[in-house]
């Protein structure tokens, strides 16, 4: 049985002779706490006192442990040790966590990356981490807070402390203004390069399917830009290479400022028509359900933008 705290030595006593232990020198170790060599003495002595055995043997110009020295040298040190760790940790100045986020390439780059000053200016406190990658991460494992995420807009969230539904996905064809295409017939096929999403395939999101819908199927384009990324698709299209097909959550402010065009759009109004819900949607995962407050307020601001949008 352990004996009781108040009859433990003082820890300046345990201090002193653990720093004479790792230097078997008084002297160095007197350099080491900032103290005289006689207070270090007095300090190893006062302890060899208090347990009643001597601790170390004294010789000229050198010192070395008995056995009940090198006992207590073996437990003292590593308990130093542990409490050196502690303490340096709790004295360092604290380090703001990220919020760390991860979406697919072309949502972090279409979506997030340019609502981004938004975010800055309602919470400047706040560092944000984004992980774009196209592979779905385990959030708890790899220490994400939150995912930005493209899935069935009935998908079960039950893998997930707690998900929102942003968007729900509408894909029309959009072109740079410079092309000047109104309308997507046999024509304008004839005249226009194809913008393909070479990507796994999901509804409407290759050419194909939107031919066959307009009863264009089998019709000849001009030629075809295959990608293997959609935000490349995008970037093509806003450099007047083709006709994409735009994803309406992530090509709005392209459509706002008037970089892209709705190609099919009334010409009285220049309102976009959108087909059909492709059956996806937009989706904010979060990996705790209670997340702290930094995590909490991000989780806002992206809800506040998307029903902005």
């Amino acid at each position: 049985m352990s004996i009781p705290l108040v009859k433990l030595p003082s820890l300046d006593f345990i201090r002193g002779f653990v720093a004479v232990g790792r230097r078997m020198s008084i002297t160095l170790a007197a350099e080491d706490l900032c103290l005289t060599q006689s207070a270090v003495s007095r300090q190893v002595n006062a302890l060899e006192t208090m347990l009643g055995v001597r601790l170390l043997n004294r010789g000229y110009r050198s010192i070395s442990f008995t056995p009940e020295g090198e006992r207590l040298f073996r437990a003292a040190e590593g308990a130093v040790a542990q409490l050196q760790d502690v303490v340096d940790a709790l004295m360092q100045p604290r380090v703001r966590q990220p919020v760390t986020i991860t979406a697919s390439i072309g949502v972090a780059g279409l979506w997030l990356l340019p609502r981004l000053g938004a975010l800055q200016q309602r919470h400047p406190d706040i560092d944000l981490r984004v992980a774009a990658t196209d592979k779905v991460l385990d959030l708890r494992a790899e220490g994400v807070d939150l995912a930005l995420r493209y899935a069935p807009a009935n998908a079960s969230a039950s893998t997930f402390a707690a998900a929102h539904r942003l968007y729900e996905e509408y894909v029309m064809p959009v072109a740079h203004p410079s092309l000047g295409v109104k309308t997507l017939d046999a024509a304008t096929l004839e005249r226009h390069v194809l913008l393909e999403f070479d990507g796994p395939r999901r509804p409407m999101l290759r050419w194909p399917d939107h031919l066959g819908a307009l009863g264009l199927e089998g019709r000849p384009a001009r030629g075809v830009l295959r990608f293997n990324r959609y935000d490349q698709v995008i970037q093509a299209a806003l450099a007047g290479r083709g006709i994409a097909l735009g994803r309406l959550a992530l090509v709005e402010p392209m459509l706002a400022d008037g970089r892209l065009v709705v190609v099919g759009s009334s010409a009285s109004t220049g309102a976009a028509q959108p087909s059909a819900p492709t059956g996806y949607a937009y989706w904010l995962y979060q990996a705790d359900a209670a997340p702290r407050a930094d995590v909490g307020a991000v989780v806002e601001w992206i809800l506040d933008e998307a029903r902005a949008s």
